[in-house]
């Protein structure tokens, strides 16, 4: 079946940097698009950013120029880095696989139909 499973959460100091990883499994990874979410505590789910079935990434300006996500087609891998962090970065992050979501549409939740659990990442100051 579909496996999406997040890992690297933790505590982490402000302004230090994390890596968090999604390994998934079932499905053709090379074919999908993958994305990170967000959900911080009390807030609504938020795009993060995305890296297209042919590598292209797009980002959300909230992290813009603090965040890189790649992939690994050969590990069924996705990875997202976020350096120079801020309190405003604790959230669960969630990795999800989207067949066929296009252009702008790739940035919302509802065009995503593989979601895995999600790991937590708290940022203390």
């Amino acid at each position: 079946q579909v496996q999406l499973v997040e890992s690297g959460g933790g505590l982490v100091q402000a302004g230090a940097s994390l890596r968090l990883s999604c390994v998934a499994s079932g499905f053709a990874f090379d074919s999908y698009n993958m994305a990170w979410f967000r959900e911080a505590p009390g807030k609504a789910l938020e795009f993060v950013g995305l890296v297209r079935i042919n590598g292209v990434t797009t980002y959300a300006d909230s992290v813009k120029g603090r965040i890189t996500i790649s992939r690994d087609n050969s590990r069924n891998l996705v990875s997202l880095q976020l350096k120079s962090l801020y309190s405003e970065d604790t959230a669960d992050y969630y990795c999800a696989a989207s067949r066929s979501c296009v252009g702008s549409g790739c940035s919302s939740s509802s065009t995503y139909e593989s979601w895995g659990l999600g790991t937590t990442v708290t940022v203390s100051s």
